[in-house]
C-alpha cells in the first residue's frame, strides 16, 4: 500500500479538478447515446465497462505500465517508443489529439511543480509530435514514489470518474446512477489494472473497431456537448 504523501499524490492525479481537461471528452460515449446504442444507467455502464476490458486493459494500461518502469530507468529510447506507439494506436483524430492535449496539459502542470528540474520533464515534453497522455501519466506517478500497480488504479479511476460524469450529461442520468456505475467500475478496475501490468509488447493491442467509428461520426455530430 502506497505512503500517505504518495497516496495524496496520487488522488491528485486522479482528480477531475487536475487541469489537464480529461472532462471535456467523452471518448465515442456522446455519439453512442446519439445513436441510440445507450439510453440508461444499464446501458451506459455496461458501454463503459467494455471500453474499460477492451480499451484501457489492453492499450492504453498496458503502455502506461511499461512507460512506469521506461521512466524508472531513465530509458527515454523506450519512452519514445511507447509514445509512437500510443499515437499509432489512436484511430480517430478526435482520439489523437484528446491523447496530444491530454499529454501536454500535465508537462506544463509538471513544469510548475516539485518536479520541474528533472530532466525527464522536458524529455516527456520534445516526444514528437507530442507527449501523449498514457506516457505523461507514467513519469507523474513515477513522481508520486507510489509502485506502478497504484499509479494504474489512479490512473484508471480518474478515467472512471470522468466518463461516469459524461454519462451523466449526455444521456443524461441523475447522481445515483452515476454512482452505480462507479462502483460497477471501481469493482472491476482491480483485475484490470493487474491484467495492464503483466502485459507483454506483443500483448499490447488497440481494436475498438465500434469506438472508432463513434469517435469518427462525433467529430461532425452537428450538436455535442463534449469536445472534438
Amino acid at each position: 500500500m502506497a505512503e500517505p504523501a504518495a497516496l495524496l499524490r496520487l488522488m491528485w492525479l486522479a482528480s477531475p479538478a487536475l487541469p489537464v481537461g480529461g472532462f471535456s471528452y467523452s471518448e465515442g460515449l456522446e455519439a453512442a447515446v446519439e445513436a441510440g446504442l445507450v439510453g440508461n444507467e444499464v446501458q451506459a455502464g455496461d458501454w463503459l465497462l467494455d471500453q474499460l476490458h477492451l480499451g484501457l486493459a489492453r492499450a492504453d494500461g498496458a503502455a502506461m505500465a511499461q512507460a512506469f518502469d521506461a521512466w524508472q530507468r531513465h530509458d527515454l529510447v523506450r519512452v519514445r517508443t511507447l509514445n509512437d506507439w500510443v499515437h499509432a494506436s489512436r484511430e480517430t483524430a478526435e482520439l489523437r489529439l484528446q491523447a496530444e492535449q491530454m499529454g501536454r496539459s500535465l508537462v506544463e502542470w509538471l513544469r510548475h511543480g516539485a518536479q520541474a528540474q528533472d530532466p525527464r520533464v522536458e524529455a516527456l515534453a520534445a516526444l514528437p509530435p507530442a507527449p501523449t497522455w498514457p506516457v505523461a501519466f507514467a513519469l507523474a506517478g513515477v513522481f508520486t514514489g507510489a509502485s506502478a500497480g497504484d499509479a494504474l488504479l489512479a490512473h484508471a479511476f480518474g478515467w472512471a470518474e470522468n466518463m461516469v460524469q459524461a454519462a451523466m450529461k449526455a444521456v443524461p442520468l441523475g447522481q445515483i446512477a452515476a454512482q452505480h456505475m462507479l462502483s460497477r467500475l471501481a469493482d472491476a478496475i482491480p483485475a484490470v489494472v493487474a491484467q495492464a501490468l503483466v502485459l507483454p509488447d506483443s500483448g499490447r493491442q488497440a481494436f475498438t473497431p465500434m469506438l472508432a467509428i463513434l469517435s469518427s461520426q462525433h467529430e461532425t455530430q452537428y450538436s455535442r456537448l463534449f469536445r472534438s
